[in-house]
């Protein structure tokens, strides 16, 4: 890097007067002073033995937080809990409108279900450090076997319920598991997920075998056939063996690993450590969220997404909250009403979901028909992350939902947030349009051209993060730590490389504006992407968009726009599209060479809510387009190839295929 990207001022480049004095004084400390901050914050959770050195970074970037302490996370997520006579609070609501049950779990009956599983699960052999593969949908269960797993010190991988066998197949050749926990089924609207015979397919084709599958039956939903040779039921592993006590871990032993979006053939594996993820989780319940221990929590994710690992299960378990588990779709289970009804049911005070379910909302209920007959008094605030929020959507929300809506910006690197806007600070709540905070505590955050100096403000380029992180981020990759250093550390020396783009305003917010590869070059002039998506979003009749890159001979690249109308626009496509074409031009101007404008039904996008605009732009130059068992609907493709041939692309584009495991 070069030197003027190093020369920090006191505070990390932020202002002195124009934030929040606590949250200056606490960035500040943990910048300059990363050990003694830590230290202190590291008392949040109970240690079975305390650290004797709280940071080494003395083998960058392989930096190690709360040496030599041992803890485990069982133990902080529920036993003390139990100790503290908190046993009868709920922790967990798992609310299905698909199965039409409600079940409440408390803090002992989740006690007493961890600890059976972890015993039954040590008569079969784990130990501390093997690995356990779980696959399962968002049930209690699956948040049982989790904790059962860190209970005795080993290592769950846990895959998204759905992932076809292949995917399956990789991750379990990969993890090694001794054992496997799966559910018999999962559910969706309209259809029944067999996990049972995808997981023996997959197992089936792996060169590694677990010793057996532990299989939770929902016999309310399909019955299943259990394999004797290889499948044993959950409830006969429940009496195996008494409970059994939490195992001490080292603090940089790994509590996971979760594999990232889209991975296939060669595993990008996270490895994340328990320590500092533990101290993490449990400072940014209160710190970003403002979360008290009497508050009932919901994160509209899923397990096997980073969101879903930090804050449906292990934040709020850790804090001593409720977590809802929500299994069910924002709109067809049974219709748009279910997100207010959950909030006015179990007195829902924060609300944490991606950007895409509000726009589902404001697509199919734009006037609130459906949530009118909901309370929302409980409500305080909502929190979005995992993709862009464009300002149309954020105010729909503040409108319906009538709380701030609060923008995150994280990965599943980092297992929180770098940049936020924190309701335990005094920060302000009305931020500029698009940021997504400021820098949270730990991130001396960077934005600098190719060549690694410092851009001034506003000025676009790469997001970097200077050594070292902050506790809570991976540790390395499984099993390979010279993709780790090449991948994240090799770019710009002495700083993680987010790969994302953006700018830093001359108060100190970040605004993301896309991964890098998302900023196209139209005639030498470097445009994002997400900011010509914002200012189509501005039109009335649009609800959804995605704007990419596609080659033209002589700027190099022009963005393409493919947009959802409104459900009851009277436009024709033409007239939509000229208006649209015409606001780009008020907007951005002439620059963008702003033309290539067409409706589609739907967008490609994967079950986290993620655009995929890159597998959209290589459809439109005709290239073999690879899909990840990610998803959602590949199908939507038959309306974008009409789309882009009415605009002169993918004339010859073969049919986009799902990735399969390469045996």
């Amino acid at each position: 890097m070069a030197t003027n990207a190093d020369n920090d001022n006191c505070n990390g480049g932020l202002p002195d007067d124009s934030h929040d004095p606590l949250y200056l004084e606490c960035y500040r400390k943990s910048i300059n002073q990363p050990g003694d901050f830590w230290d202190k914050v590291g008392h949040l959770i109970d240690w079975m033995r305390p650290w004797n050195r709280v940071l080494d970074n003395s083998n960058p970037p392989f930096t190690k937080w709360f040496v030599g302490g041992y803890l485990n996370a069982c133990y902080n997520a529920v036993d003390r809990h139990v100790l503290q006579g908190k046993g009868d609070k709920v922790a967990l609501i798992h609310d299905s409108p698909l199965t039409n049950t409600v079940r409440h779990v408390t803090y002992g009956e989740l006690y007493e279900q961890v600890s059976l599983l972890a015993g039954g699960m040590s008569s079969l052999g784990v130990e501390r450090g093997d690995k356990v593969v779980i696959y399962m949908p968002l049930i209690p269960e699956a948040i049982v076997a989790m904790l059962a797993t860190a209970r005795l010190g080993a290592v769950h991988s846990v895959v998204f319920g759905g992932f076809a066998a292949s995917e399956l197949c990789t991750r379990i050749e990969h993890a090694k598991p001794k054992i496997i926990i799966a559910a018999n089924c999962g559910i969706e609207p309209g259809k029944i997920i067999p996990y049972l015979d995808i997981l023996h397919k997959a197992v089936e084709m792996s060169k590694w075998k677990p010793s057996c599958n532990v299989v939770f039956e929902r016999s309310n939903i399909a019955r299943c056939c259990l394999n004797t040779t290889t499948d044993i039921p959950w409830i006969s592993v429940m009496t195996l063996r008494t409970a059994i006590d939490c195992v001490p871990v080292e603090a940089n032993d790994p509590l996971y690993i979760l594999y990232t979006s889209g991975t296939t053939d060669k595993p990008k594996g996270v490895q994340r450590p328990i320590g500092g993820h533990l101290v993490t989780l449990m400072y940014t319940m209160k710190t970003i969220y403002g979360i008290n221990p009497d508050d009932v929590w919901w994160n509209a994710s899923d397990l096997g997404w980073v969101v879903g690992h930090s804050y449906i299960c292990y934040g709020p378990l850790l804090y001593g909250a409720t977590s809802v588990m929500y299994e069910g779709k924002p709109d067809r289970t049974p219709d748009p009403g279910q997100y207010y009804r959950l909030i006015d049911q179990h007195k829902v005070t924060s609300l944490f979901s991606v950007p895409t379910s509000f726009r589902v909302l404001r697509r199919v209920d734009p006037d609130c028909k459906y949530g009118r007959k909901y309370s929302l008094k409980s409500l305080r605030s909502i929190f979005v992350a995992g993709e862009h929020c464009d300002l149309e959507t954020k105010s729909w929300i503040e409108k319906t939902f009538k709380v701030p809506v609060l923008n995150n910006w994280w990965q599943t690197e980092t297992g929180s947030a770098i940049t936020a806007t924190c309701l335990g600070f005094n920060q302000r709540l009305d931020t500029p349009a698009f940021t997504t905070g400021l820098p949270f505590i730990g991130y001396n955050i960077k934005v600098v051209h190719a060549d690694g100096t410092e851009c001034e403000p506003l000025e676009l380029g790469r997001i970097v993060i200077k050594l070292p992180l902050p506790p809570g981020n991976m540790s390395t990759l499984y099993e390979n730590d010279e993709l780790f250093k090449k991948l994240y550390f090799t770019k710009y020396p002495g700083y993680y490389d987010t790969m994302d783009a953006g700018y830093k305003d001359e108060n100190g917010y970040i605004f993301v504006t896309a991964r890098a590869d998302d900023i196209i070059n139209v005639a030498g002039h470097r445009i994002s992407t997400l900011a010509l998506e914002d200012a189509v979003l501005r039109h009335s009749d649009v609800v959804d968009v995605a704007v990419f890159g596609v080659p033209e001979p002589t700027k190099g690249q022009v963005p393409m726009c493919l947009y959802v109308p409104r459900e009851g626009c009277r436009k024709t496509p033409f007239k939509l599209s000229a208006e649209i074409i015409q606001k780009i031009r008020e907007i951005v101007g002439p620059i963008a060479s702003f033309r290539l404008v067409a409706p589609v039904k739907a967008l490609p996008r994967t079950r986290s809510g993620k655009t995929m605009r890159k597998a959209m732009a290589d459809f439109a130059k005709n290239e073999l387009v690879v899909l990840p068992a990610t998803i959602e609907d590949p199908s939507v493709f038959i309306d974008i190839r009409r789309a882009m041939q009415c605009l002169g692309h993918a004339m010859n584009t073969p049919e986009p295929v799902v990735a399969v495991n390469k045996k």
